[in-house]
């Protein structure tokens, strides 16, 4: 159970700060018109993660990320994706009623795609982490540890995406989640800078 354990707090540490990833599934459960429809983006945002954590567990994607040309073009992609992420959340208006825009389940699914597998600082974090600290096990003890990690990560972007869609429903005018789509997306071109100034 130790390794159960550690798994839960080590990936509880790695997902609790705020970044685009959590940024986006909160402002997807509260601008959907309702919880069903956001759950596109917070159920890819954990198979995203749940496939990181296995490679972290398992050790590819150190091959990967050892060729720079692979590095510099994942980075350069992610900033891109995030200056479009952005452009199209400073455009968005809450769903607050019918004729209200609100992003439909294909651009969910590509924004949660960019925003978890092409950001290289979640990605080194996550084998930095989560894969160094599963050289510790073997075994069952291994598979508990992995299957904490993924647990976690499935639990808190349910739970994202359920207290955005909580927010909603404090926020009758709608005025608060503008203001919060304004700083969301000044927050996401921020990360698309800070990682533009990483690329070389």
């Amino acid at each position: 159970m130790e390794a159960f354990f550690h798994g839960i707090i080590l990936a509880f540490g790695l997902i609790l700060p705020l970044g685009v990833q959590n940024v986006f599934v909160f402002s997807q459960g509260a601008t959907q018109p309702s919880l069903l429809r956001a759950l596109p983006a917070g159920v890819t945002a954990a198979i995203c993660d749940t496939l990181l954590i296995l490679l972290a567990v398992f050790g590819l994607s150190l091959i990967v990320l050892q060729f720079e040309w692979l590095r510099i073009t994942l980075m350069t992609i992610g900033i891109i994706f995030l200056l479009y992420m952005g452009y199209s959340i400073w455009r968005s208006n809450p769903a607050n009623t019918e004729n209200s825009e609100a992003l439909p389940i294909k651009k969910q699914i590509l924004f949660a795609l960019s925003v978890s597998l092409l950001n290289p600082h979640a990605i080194l974090d996550t084998i930095g982490v989560i894969g160094t600290s599963a050289l510790k096990y073997s075994g069952t003890e291994q598979i508990m540890f992995t299957v904490a990690c993924v647990f976690i990560s499935w639990l808190w972007f349910f739970g994202l995406t359920l207290t955005g869609a909580s927010f909603k429903k404090l926020d009758g005018s709608g005025k608060l989640m503008r203001l919060f789509n304004k700083c969301s997306a000044v927050f996401i071109w921020a990360t698309a800078c800070y990682l533009a100034s990483g690329l070389f």
